[in-house]
């Protein structure tokens, strides 16, 4: 049999409701996924024009901001349904993702296509009212490292137990580890599990709550060097609404008073001279972007608060 090698493209589409990052997913057969499409060398004569494209097509809406995020081609990984539209199932998929960020979580008006939480998919990396989440989900996984050293020690660093302490961009780590432990339904689905499942109802389509977990993992990686997050964030803002975003996006709660110091130190932002109204107190100032040459490093400071939310 002859194996064809097809190019598929996934776009994270992430917007904030309610300061609550969201991902727009596709409702399909097996669940909900991220919206995907082959790119088609006819019609496109880029990647990023390609997924534009069929996000358009497939949403009813215009992407602004857009990355390359990762290529996902291991053998295997679009296990068991993941055959694109007119393609056959020996197809090699390798899939091309994106990440794009948007201001505002427009309308579709699709009933199939919907704004979901990052955290229905993914609960155990938001820690803002604490780490209850976590406790089963490591008795779990030190239940399956069986005294074995080398996963032992992944699931201390990736989940917070070693020196290091949590690092919110290993969101990837946490997930695969659970996947390979068989927590999650994927991996029963895929033919892998080897544990104890957990209850979890987050599950995607193929392979797309990994991709889902790269996108996060980026994204909150690039907080600290560059200043994507003011993608998310319409102008003007307060700096409660910035540091609202900041948290949801990081999963754990931010020093007040540190945190809006740092922006203010960083000339990203200026204040517009206006104020916003029905806050419940004194009026709060509204910022907006500064317009910056953007350079390596131009980031925020994201002073870690130890305790939950206020």
């Amino acid at each position: 049999m002859q194996h064809r090698v097809v190019i598929g493209l996934n776009a994270v589409v992430t917007a904030l409701m309610g300061g609550e990052p969201h991902v727009l997913c596709v409702r399909r057969e097996d669940g909900w996924g991220l919206p995907y499409g082959a790119f088609d060398p006819v019609r496109h004569r880029t990647f990023e024009i390609g997924m534009r494209d069929f996000v358009s097509r497939q949403t009813a809406l215009t992407l602004g901001y857009a990355e390359q995020l990762y290529t996902f081609g291991d053998e295997g990984r679009e296990a068991p349904l993941a055959s694109l539209s007119g393609g056959e199932a020996s197809d090699r998929i390798v899939s091309v993702g994106y990440l794009a960020l948007s201001p505002e979580a427009g309308s579709t008006g699709r009933r199939e296509v919907a704004w979901r939480s990052w955290y229905d998919h993914f609960p155990w990396e938001d820690r803002r009212r604490g780490d209850e989440a976590l406790g089963p989900i490591l008795d779990a996984l030190m239940a399956w490292a069986a005294g074995e050293a080398s996963r032992q020690a992944r699931i201390a660093l990736a989940f917070g137990q070693a020196e290091e302490g949590w690092q919110e961009e290993r969101a990837l780590d946490r997930y695969e580890l659970m996947y390979e432990a068989g927590l999650v339904p994927e991996a029963e689905r895929d033919g892998h599990a080897g544990g104890r499942r957990m209850a979890d109802d987050g599950a995607m389509t193929s392979d797309h709550r990994r991709i889902l977990a790269t996108a996060i993992g980026r994204l909150r990686g690039k907080l600290r060097y560059r200043p994507v997050i003011f993608e998310l964030v319409p102008d003007p803002f307060t700096l409660s609404d910035l540091q609202e975003a900041v948290e949801g996006v990081l999963g754990f709660c931010v020093h007040k008073q540190n945190f809006r110091r740092a922006v203010e130190a960083t000339g990203l932002v200026r204040k517009t001279g206006e104020t916003a109204q029905g806050t419940g107190g004194r009026p709060a100032a509204l910022y907006a972007r500064a317009r910056v040459p953007v350079t390596a490093g131009l980031g925020l400071t994201l002073p870690r608060l130890r305790a939950e939310c206020a």
